[in-house]
Parts: structure tokens; sequence; C-alpha cells
């Protein structure tokens, strides 16, 4: 199975719609859930329309992969919030 670069482009997208509805007050507990079903949901459409099964399997890889790098940067925005308490304490 290849990924191209363009399916790549759907993980920050996938970020971006969960952090959308968790503007809308959906709670953040289910923000992984969230996006695996958006990356199913895009992997059906987008990454294999031709092939279901394709397509889901690529969509569980982006939305884990977008669950990640939401993950990741809320990680690093933390630690750096924590570093500037700090020099200023």
């Amino acid at each position: 199975m290849e990924i191209s670069i363009y399916e790549i482009t759907l993980v920050p997208l996938i970020s971006g719609l969960v952090e959308v509805i968790k503007q809308v007050g959906i709670p953040k507990k289910y923000s992984s859930i969230l996006s695996i079903i958006f990356g199913v949901l895009l992997g059906m459409i987008y990454a294999g329309p031709t092939d279901l099964k394709r397509g889901i399997i690529m969509g569980i890889m982006l939305g884990l992969s977008a669950s990640g790098l939401y993950s990741g940067t809320r990680s690093v925005h933390e630690t750096i919030k924590q570093i500037n308490q700090d020099k200023v304490d």
C-alpha cells in the first residue's frame, strides 16, 4: 500500500476538523475517536474511492496520525509554556 504526498496532506486537515468540532463543545476525550472517524471518511472518499478496504485502512492510518499530530503539538506547547513560566519565576 503506497501513500502519496496528497494523502499525507489529509492529516492536518483532519486535525483542523477535530479542533473545530472541539470548539463547538465536544469534550476533548473524544478527539481521538473523531480523528479516526474523519480519517476513515476521508480515506474512503479520497484515498481509496474504488477500493473500500484500502480506503478504510488508509483512513485509520490518517486518523491515528492526525491524533498523534495533535497530541504531539499539544505536548510541545505545554512544555514551552512551562519553560516560560519557570523563567518568570
